[in-house]
């Protein structure tokens, strides 16, 4: 059979982009290798983390916060059970992708793709038997895979030395977890470890957590990591990974130079990012073209050097996210379907899942100054803020950036509780260009913690109310 489009990979750009192009009238097939839908989101990454996340932070509030509110309890972690909210998270997802495709009448080709060319793909099943399918166009989805740590050799485990894959199913609570990496993934996997009573300690190469984010925010946010027990070793190099007698033993050193140090850890995970999964598709051969990372390069419609063949998501320039995955697979669906689609790339909200969360969206004051932009900064605090104050959510801050002449909103970034929540306010802004003055002038709701990102677009426009 032949289809208007294939795409490999199902996850989430893979999927959405399939729906949309189904919804659009075009004949649509999807190749994944595993046995399930929803790619590395979806089964292994966002969706288990954010139930682990979510229940590990109901246990630590049980622990540290209810007995404030007057709700005397002594809570007793059942491990298995929190597993198990997780795994039942995780099926009723990728589930629904499942209906999905079944509803927009998706054809899933299970086995591992490969691009033979423009129009044809083949698809080799666990049996060993190969299809080889026509179709009008390709679309490259397959995501990213985890990245080690450069010039070491590390031997993952996923039991002792873990990926994030590991980190999300340890029968028992390590005593010591060691993170290699302080980015999003390291940080939150380790919340929910240290919330649990794990002790954590992060070793990151660079001089700061959160690299890339706005620079007061990460520094906030180290030191409520410290306050929940969090050590750091920053400015470290990784020299070598090893598996010990009981444990595994981290040896690391100043990037600056000095004396090399080792930690003993019962467990130890590997966060150093993710790459782009490229290999064995077939793109070489093809005569697709990589750039120096890996990645697919691409045009301003997301197509390769090689006409009818597409890419979208990790496997492209950009933020490894799964929303920009997304927009990507309907932007493209839509181009094939001969409508305009089109991409905001300065409006790609991002957040860190912890306690409190971390959200931005737009630029951040490092990257303002850098780029010579006059712009003006306005801040408000939650420790302000009435509903922050009742709830015993008083940590963090809002801070909007905006264009010194115009006011026109450049950033946003709140840390907070709710924070990935809040900054959609400040991401439909900005897609409308709008100012600051226009989101202070906007009713909001009172008591809601929406009101600290009013008084911070007021601090930006002229003066706060409530400070």
């Amino acid at each position: 059979m032949a289809y208007d489009l294939i795409v490999i990979g199902s996850g989430p750009g893979g999927y959405v982009c399939a729906i949309k192009a189904a919804q659009l009238g075009l004949k649509v097939a999807v190749v994944e290798k595993n046995a399930t839908l929803g790619g590395t989101c979806l089964n292994i990454g966002c969706i288990p983390s954010k139930a682990l996340l979510h229940a590990s932070e109901v246990f630590a509030e049980a622990n540290h916060s209810f007995d404030t509110l007057g709700v005397e309890v002594t809570p007793k972690l059942n491990l298995k059970k929190m597993m198990a909210h997780k795994d039942t998270t995780v099926s009723s997802n990728v589930n629904g992708v499942a209906f999905l495709f079944k509803k927009n009448k998706i054809d899933w080709l299970k086995g591992t793709g490969r691009v033979l060319g423009a129009g044809l793909v083949s698809v080799t099943g666990e049996d060993g038997k190969t299809e080889e399918v026509a179709t009008k166009s390709i679309i490259i989805a397959t995501g990213s895979d985890v990245s080690g740590i450069p010039g070491v050799e590390v031997a993952i485990d996923e039991k002792v030395i873990v990926s994030s894959t590991g980190a999300l199913s340890f029968a028992k609570v390590p005593e010591h977890l060691v993170v290699v990496g302080g980015g999003v993934i390291g940080l939150e996997l380790g919340s929910v470890w240290a919330r649990l009573g794990a002790k954590v300690t992060v070793v990151e190469y660079l001089d700061t957590i959160l690299g890339g984010m706005d620079g007061e925010v990460a520094k906030q946010f180290q030191r409520l990591l410290a306050k929940q027990g969090f050590e750091f070793k920053l400015g470290s190099k990784v020299t070598g990974v090893k598996k010990a007698k009981k444990g595994a033993a981290v040896t690391f050193e100043p990037v600056k130079g000095g004396n090399a140090e080792t930690i003993d850890a019962d467990v130890v995970l590997i966060a150093t990012g993710r790459k782009a999964y490229t290999d064995k598709l077939g793109l070489a051969e093809a005569g697709v073209a990589l750039d120096e990372r890996g990645r697919v390069k691409t045009d301003g419609h997301f197509q390769t050097n090689v006409a009818g063949i597409y890419a979208i998501g990790d496997v492209i320039a950009g933020p490894m996210l799964a929303h920009k995955a997304e927009d990507e697979g309907v932007a493209v669906a839509e181009i094939l379907a001969g409508q305009a689609g089109h991409v905001n790339y300065d409006v790609i909200p991002s957040v860190v899942y912890t306690s409190p969360e971390i959200a931005s969206v737009g630029k951040t004051e490092e990257e303002l100054k850098k780029a010579g932009i006059d712009y003006k900064v306005g801040k408000f605090p939650f420790s302000a803020n009435a509903r922050a104050r009742a709830t015993l959510h008083t940590d963090g801050f809002v801070k909007i950036l905006a264009d010194k002449a115009t006011d026109r909103v450049l950033g946003a970034h709140i840390i907070g509780f709710g924070a990935g929540e809040l900054i959609q306010e400040a991401s439909v802004l900005m897609e409308f260009g709008g100012s600051s003055e226009d989101l202070a002038r906007t009713c909001h709701p009172h008591p809601t913690m929406s009101e600290a990102v009013k008084e911070a677009a007021l601090a930006t426009f002229f003066k706060p109310i409530h400070i």
